[in-house]
Parts: C-alpha cells; structure tokens; sequence
C-alpha cells in the first residue's frame, strides 16, 4: 500500500513554527507522513523535530532545494564544494528527522539561469558532486531522489529522459527518482511515458495541479496518472504539493499572487478526498 502524505509548504518554509497542531490535523485528515522541507542544517533542531512528528503517529520524509550560492554547477569550484558540503548537512538532518527519502531539485540552483543551454562542464561538475553527496548518504541510510523541473525554474534537467541519463551518469544506489505532476505537465508531451521511463528509478510522487492548487481541481489527468502508477507497480510513498499565499516567502518563489484556496487545512481536507476516490480502486487495493 502507497503512503499518502502532505507537504509543509502551505504552512512552513523553515519549520520553526509551532506546528503541533498542524501534525495533529493532518494524522487526524487521514496522512500517513509529511513532507518536511529543510534548509538549514541544525541537526540538533531536527532531530527534535523528528521526535514530536513520530509522535503524533506521522512518518516523515524531507525536501530541500539549493539557493544560487550554493548551486553545484556554479563556475566557482568553492561554490561547489560548499553546495556539496551544504548537502551533506542536510542528508544528516534528514536522518536526524528519522526520514529515509530526502527530495529535490538539488543538482543545480533552484531559480539561478545562465541565458544559455546547460554545458557538459555543467553537468559534470554536478554529477561528480552528486555522487560523493549519494556516497555520504548511503552512510545515512537515506535515499536521494532527485526532482527535475520545469525550464522556468531550472535549467540542467527538466524531463524524465534527462533525469534519466543523470542518474545513470551518478549511477548509486542511493542516487534515484522523484517525479512532481507540476512539472511533468508542463514539460513531457506524454505524463504516462514518463512515469514508465522513470519507473526504474522511481522512489518517491508528488502530486500537484497544473496551477499549484487542490489536486484534482484543474485539468492535470490524474486517471492516467494513477493507472500508469498501478501499471508499473509503483508501491513508494505519494505525496499531496500545493502552494497558498502563505508563507509570504514561499508564495514569491512559487509566483502565487491570487488566492489558490480556502485554507491550508481545507487544502488538506479536499485532497485526501482526492487521494482516496484516485486510488479506491487502484494502488490502495493491490
């Protein structure tokens, strides 16, 4: 059975907040675990943090994406290796949380853009770095899965075939798959074909509408996306991605200028009736 899970954006970037109330709601909406976003690498906070989740009956897995100053493609070799460095501190709070996946954009800067097509120096630099983070996790007894994005957010990988071709490049073990709908519907001509191309790979789904609300409420065709899960036996864990008007910080990355919906809680509440109507009959009920 897939774990069903909702992501901390609509409520938190950092975590710092006294989210006690959010875990509470979200266990008692019917989610298996959350998906916790880091970006700082105080091990001690999450190991705390890890702690007062488990016990509110929620499994957690992390996200985290790397700011231009620490982008692994940068042309400064000290950019690189503190992006490197940076990454390894955040695989150790990912299992400080007591998380197994941590996911994300983090082969390259998130929002940081040459006007130029990526090089081959580019993507050695990043798949070098990549490899020796993949490395330090194992150690860690956790599992990079890797997200590409869509062309107006990133630039080095952005499709399931080049997503492919880098993680065969890296070739490790804890190096694999992410896949986000968001994405997916902007940039593949075919959302099945490229879940089939990743299935080999793939480790961890984020759901997310073609406008960053409720799931199931635009015109991302999620019948075909859940048939083609079900098709190649895709058993990992699902998260729910969307994105409000708050926090104000995450509203600006994510360009959400209008409201996408009522609450963060109604979000939640909308979306796991999503969740169970999408998979009633299909991955739930293998």
């Amino acid at each position: 059975m897939n774990k069903l899970g909702m992501n901390l954006f609509p409520w938190t970037v950092t975590m710092d907040e006294d989210l006690t109330g959010t875990f509470s709601f979200l266990k008692q909406a019917g989610y298996d675990f959350i998906e916790t976003p880091i970006n700082d690498t105080n091990v001690a906070k999450w190991e705390q943090l890890g702690q007062t989740i488990r016990s509110y009956g929620l499994d957690i897995q992390a996200c985290s994406i790397l700011p231009a100053h620490l982008s692994l493609i940068d042309t400064d070799p000290a950019v690189r290796r503190a992006g490197i460095d940076y990454l390894k501190g955040v695989v150790d709070c990912t299992a400080a949380l007591g998380a197994n996946i941590l996911m994300g954009p983090f082969f390259a800067g998130f929002n940081t853009f040459t006007g130029q097509a990526p090089t081959e120096e580019e993507w050695t630099w990043s798949v070098t770095a990549m490899r020796e983070i993949a490395n330090h996790a194992q150690t860690r007894d956790v599992t990079l899965a890797v997200e590409y994005l869509n062309r107006f957010e990133i630039y080095l990988i952005t499709s399931a075939d080049e997503l492919v071709r880098y993680l065969e490049a890296v070739n490790h073990p804890n190096c694999q798959a992410a896949f986000d709908t968001f994405h997916g519907n902007i940039e593949e001509k075919s959302i099945p074909a490229a879940l089939r191309t990743l299935a080999p790979y793939l480790v961890h789904i984020q759901l997310s509408e073609n406008d960053r609300s409720t799931p199931g409420q635009g015109h991302v065709d999620f019948d075909a996306i859940f048939d083609t899960l079900q098709e190649i036996n895709y058993t990992g864990p699902i998260a729910i991605e969307a994105f409000g008007q708050t926090p104000p910080e995450m509203a600006s990355a994510a360009h959400i200028w209008r409201k996408m919906f009522a609450s963060p809680e109604q979000l939640a509440v909308d979306s796991m009736a999503f969740l169970k109507a999408a998979t009633a009959e299909r991955i739930l009920n293998k």
